[in-house]
């Protein structure tokens, strides 16, 4: 960056202090803020017809680490996106903005005009709904919104066509869903899972991440000694399941087995979504079941892993307290969500109950360290849609190289299931119905940050767009988009937002 670009690029709090001195000097002030990952003409004319709303144009940019859009984004890194702004002589001051909007950064630099693009004129199809908080704040300052009207481009567009973000394989695919199924009936199939009524059942387990960083050989054992730096809980389990099934459902109720001491239960409820209400049944004598895994700090790289957890079969009594809750309320849900960790929950009786009952279910059995081997979908008498993944789906049909069409379909007839998809990390899905046959779908990142909690996601959201009725090609899209957002969170830090979901289809498919 040379020194003239380098004078124009201010922190926020230095801006706030120039805009201040130029409104007192009778400058009026434009404000225009994006990502802009890739400046093209489009973004050029934006901020020239801005810059004629006033005398002094500021453009703000957010900070890398606010760039919600999906793995691999932003292309170009917060300096290079700067650099590029502060290059062009339109353009008076660049700021970069430590915040995921625009609307504190309004407020601070108190701008006379703030500029929007021509795709915001249409207030209701932005997505996040933030346009209308920024225009309050615009006018909280005593501002003014305009949009600027000249052609549009699309930075997503220009990087997927020109910059060979993904293999010629999955850009075949994206191509062809993209004309099957619009970016605007994508938005609103998702919009109308918030009517779904839903209750998710399974197993709570808290995850304990323990970072640590190496120090050495033992000189006594053979070991290596690590030094402890900090700790993070998640809510995982049935708890992630039930909070990405919240991002898009507005009603979504949530059962679930704690332990009697040590339960966990300020921390589970202070992690929830509040569309979720909980039902909690209790194990005497023992405590929620906590995964502690000791982790790498700088390669986020798992050490060992430690359990505390009693997961033989629930108290026949607390079975039946089970039970007869349910059959006061499994008749008023559209969809019940099943996400049997194998850890006592879901015994025979209930699973059997269950099935017998429930209008529409949406099944995941998972394979871990405690029960590999015996926690099998199969054990289920029926499902209408199921999501396991490749090892799971070949434990079920004791198949261990055999043709995984084969075993996916042998697993759909014997539950009798109307869709059933298979995850295969970075070999994307397979999925299959009678109707639509087999259906592949590529992974959409090729980067893992932590793949914990990716196919708890991946169901989560699938299960309510199957209950709705979306086909199998449009589910599996809208599952490997969701993993692929979720691979690049720690563990169950936070669940999978629909706007962020939104976001990244639309720039998925541009």
């Amino acid at each position: 960056m040379n020194s003239e670009t380098n004078k124009k690029v201010k922190s926020i709090d230095e801006l706030a202090g120039i805009v201040d001195s130029l409104k007192k000097k009778g400058k009026k002030v434009v404000q225009c803020h994006g990502v802009f990952d890739l400046v093209h003409i489009g973004h050029i004319r934006h901020f020239n017809l801005a810059k004629k709303e006033g005398q002094v144009l500021v453009v703000t940019s957010t900070k890398d680490k606010h760039v919600n859009r999906g793995p691999g984004r932003p292309v170009f890194n917060e300096h290079l996106r700067t650099e590029v702004l502060a290059s062009l002589s339109v353009v008076d001051y660049v700021g970069l903005v430590d915040s995921p909007n625009a609307i504190d950064c309004i407020k601070q630099l108190k701008p006379d005009v703030y500029a929007k693009g021509p795709d915001y004129k249409d207030k209701d199809k932005d997505v996040t709904g933030k346009i209308y908080d920024e225009e309050e704040a615009v006018k909280s300052v005593g501002g003014r919104m305009v949009f600027t009207d000249d052609i549009t481009s699309s930075s997503s567009g220009l990087i997927n066509t020109y910059l060979d973000v993904y293999p010629p394989r999955t850009v075949k695919y994206l191509d062809a869903i993209s004309k099957r199924y619009p970016i605007d009936f994508i938005i609103r199939k998702l919009e109308a899972l918030n009517d779904l009524k839903v209750l998710v059942i399974g197993d709570t387990i808290i995850d304990q991440y323990h970072y640590c960083t190496p120090m050495g050989k033992s000189s006594k054992e053979h070991l290596v000694a690590n030094r402890y730096v900090s700790e993070e809980s998640f809510a995982g389990g049935v708890l992630a399941t039930a909070n990405n099934v919240a991002s898009v459902c507005n009603s979504v109720d949530m059962l679930t087995v704690l332990g009697e001491k040590d339960s966990f239960k300020d921390f589970i409820q202070s992690h929830l979504n509040p569309r979720i209400t909980p039902f909690f049944f209790y194990r005497p004598g023992c405590g929620t079941i906590v995964k502690k895994r000791f982790v790498s700090r700088g390669l986020n790289r798992k050490l060992f892993e430690i359990c505390h957890i009693e997961d033989d079969d629930i108290d026949v009594s607390e079975e039946m307290k089970i039970i007869e809750h349910l059959d006061k309320i499994i008749g008023n849900y559209d969809l019940v969500v099943i996400s049997d960790f194998g850890h006592g929950l879901l015994t025979s009786k209930l699973i059997d109950f269950i099935c017998a009952r429930a209008r529409y279910i949406a099944l995941n059995v998972q394979t871990n360290s405690a029960n590999i081997g015996f926690n099998l979908v199969t054990k289920y008498p029926r499902a209408n849609s199921v999501c396991t993944d490749e090892m799971e789906l070949r434990f079920a049909t004791h198949n261990k190289t055999g043709d995984l069409r084969d075993d996916t379909k042998a697993v759909y007839k014997k539950l009798g299931c109307e869709n059933i998809i298979v995850t295969r990390g970075a070999n994307g899905s397979l999925g299959y119905s009678k109707q639509k046959g087999f259906h592949e779908t590529p992974a959409f990142s090729y980067s893992v940050v932590d793949a914990i909690g990716a196919g708890d996601a991946f169901f989560a959201f699938a299960a309510p767009c199957f209950a709705s009725g979306m086909s199998l090609d449009l589910v599996s899209f809208i599952g490997n988009a969701v993993g692929s957002l979720a691979v690049q969170v720690i563990c169950n830090r936070e669940p999978i937002s629909k706007v962020n979901l939104i976001k990244f289809i639309t720039r998925l498919l541009k």
